[in-house]
């Protein structure tokens, strides 16, 4: 299943400036795993926000809920996850 996803960071300005950056320093890493294996299809960065758009594909809701809350930034993420499907108009047949 493929899922379009938004995901905004509000890291909270609190936060001690060596944890965030651990934090940050796992979140890419765990990310780039992921874009490796496939999962993490495609990230874009929204110009002006510390917030991305991004296409993963997995087997089923269950799975990109255990990806997303796998995140080390989870917590200070407000996600929104939209399932999508292939369209009929489409004309290229990569991408299910």
């Amino acid at each position: 299943m493929l899922f379009h996803v938004r995901m905004d960071v509000n890291i909270p300005h609190d936060l001690p400036a060596a944890e965030a950056a651990e934090i940050i320093a796992r979140e890419r890493a765990y990310s780039q795993e992921l874009q490796r294996s496939g999962k993490w299809r495609h990230i874009w960065r929204i110009a002006g926000q510390y917030a991305n758009y991004s296409v993963f594909e997995v087997k089923d809701n269950a799975e990109l809920h255990e990806i997303l809350s796998g995140l080390p930034l989870f917590r200070f993420m407000d996600i929104e996850a939209t399932p999508l499907l292939r369209h009929p108009s489409a004309v290229r047949d990569d991408d299910s």
